[in-house]
This record gives structure tokens, C-alpha cells and sequence, in this order.
């Protein structure tokens, strides 16, 4: 019997530890929490602004003639796959990988430690990419897109809905829409609506991969608190269930040896 609670002890210690761990990486993820969201919420103003921008510009005739709005039979895809540097984040690295697992054929540009290992390429932090850096690639892809060296360009990243709501989902930037943007009637563009727009491209794709990469971000913190919060509440639930058949146990072997010393007295 004292062996039993020796080892419950043991038990109720060590899930104790554990308990302790989920507590500090939950109250870590909660303070990324609000100055993640702040970025996230001023990235969606300026991606509202440069989809409404090339929105205006696409619904022009002559961009037609833009190689980024050239639609081609192949299906040369890349895609840029954003997860996280760490895991302990529930499903939100698992949902990210699961949809990228649907374009098998595609050419991946990992962002995120966990993504980066997945497909063994050199690290590029999510929580640290910035502008500078999307700018570089953005550089790149357009680059390789006018080339035709590929036909489509995506993202797949997570979507924000609440700290207790993220989903992965994909978007596609590159090639260009061609819109039906009322605004562009009332806009004159210099020198034109064509030359803005491949000048305009570069900045867009950055624009949306930063934009993608700070949503993620906060979509990563937030699954990570609620997971650490839930792993935290089993935690308990567990060392409080242990607690109980530790009592029991005790209790049992306390009475034990009243039994024996009350049946020893008795001889």
C-alpha cells in the first residue's frame, strides 16, 4: 500500500510540473495576444487599401496587357505555406499543412520554423518576418512570374476569427483579376492604368504576404492560449482525480494498520 501512494505521489508531482509549464506558455501566448492583433488589424486596413487599388486598376482594358493579369493553360503553381516557429499551438500548424497536402504537384515557399522543417528549406521566422522580407520575395516571384516560370502563386495562411476561432485557408494574388471596380472612371492614373499596375504589383504581393504572415501570427498565439488553457484544465481535472485515489489509498493503508495493531493488541 505505501508503495501505491509513493508512486501516486509521484504522479500528482509530476502532472503538478506539467501544469506549471502549460500555465507560463499560456500566460506568454497571452502577452503576444493584444500587440499581435494590433498588427494584424492595421495589415487588414492597408490590404484593404491595395486590393481596392488594384482592383481599380485591373478594371482598365489596357491592363489586360500586364503580365501579371495573364491567365495560362499550365498549371505551374507555388505556394507560399505560413505556419509557426513553435507547436504546441493545438491543430493550427496541422490544419496549415493538411491544406497545403492538396497541391501535391505545387513548388512550396515555407514560412514559420514548423513549415520550414516540413519541407526542408532554410528557417524563415513567422513571427519575425517583415515587410523588407516580403518585399524581397515579392521581388523574386514577380519576377519569375512575368518570366513564366510559374502560373499562379498563393498563400496558404491562417484566418483570424477569434481567439477561440482560426481557420487555414488559401488565397490567391498572382495572376491579377480582371475587375469590374466602378471606381476607375473617376480616377486617372499617370501615365497610365498599365504601367501603375506592374509598378503597383511588387508592393501588392508584398503588401499581402506581410499581411498573411502578421494574421497567422495572431491566429498562432491565440490557438496557443487556448490550447495551453486546455491542457491546463486537464492538468487539474487529473491531479485532482489523482488527489482523490491518493486520499483513498492513504486512508486504506491508515486503516490497515489499525486493523493490525487492534487484531495485535487482541492476542
Amino acid at each position: 500500500m505505501s508503495q501505491n501512494t509513493k508512486a501516486l505521489r509521484v504522479r500528482i508531482k509530476s502532472v503538478n510540473s506539467t501544469m506549471q509549464l502549460t500555465n507560463a506558455m499560456g500566460l506568454v501566448a497571452s502577452s503576444k495576444i493584444r500587440r499581435a492583433n494590433e498588427a494584424m488589424m492595421k495589415g487588414r486596413d492597408f490590404a484593404a487599401a491595395l486590393e481596392s487599388t488594384v482592383n481599380v486598376l485591373a478594371a482598365d482594358r489596357e491592363s489586360l496587357k500586364s503580365p501579371y493579369m495573364k491567365e495560362r493553360e499550365t498549371s505551374r503553381t507555388r505556394l507560399i505555406v505560413i505556419a509557426g516557429d513553435r507547436g504546441l499551438a493545438g491543430g493550427y500548424n496541422a490544419n496549415v499543412f493538411r491544406l497545403a497536402a492538396q497541391y501535391p504537384d505545387a513548388e512550396i515557399i515555407p514560412i514559420g520554423k514548423r513549415a520550414c522543417d516540413r519541407y526542408e528549406k532554410p528557417y524563415i521566422s513567422s513571427e519575425l518576418f517583415s515587410f523588407d522580407d516580403a518585399a524581397k520575395l515579392a521581388d523574386e516571384l514577380c519576377s519569375d512570374f512575368a518570366e513564366e516560370k510559374f502560373d499562379s502563386l498563393g498563400i496558404i495562411s491562417t484566418r483570424y476569427h477569434s481567439v477561440m476561432s482560426q481557420e487555414a485557408y488559401i488565397k490567391w494574388i498572382l495572376p491579377f483579376k480582371k475587375s469590374e471596380a466602378s471606381g476607375a472612371a473617376g480616377m486617372i492614373f499617370e501615365p497610365d492604368c498599365l504601367t501603375v499596375l506592374n509598378n503597383v504589383a511588387r508592393e501588392y504581393v508584398a503588401g499581402i504576404i506581410t499581411v498573411c504572415a502578421r494574421e497567422s501570427f495572431a491566429s498562432e498565439v491565440s490557438a496557443r492560449r487556448m490550447a495551453m488553457d486546455s491542457a491546463s484544465k486537464n492538468a487539474q481535472q487529473m491531479i485532482n482525480d489523482l488527489q482523490l485515489e491518493y486520499n483513498r489509498a492513504r486512508q486504506g493503508a491508515i486503516t490497515q494498520e489499525i486493523t493490525e495493531i487492534v487484531a495485535g493488541s487482541g492476542n
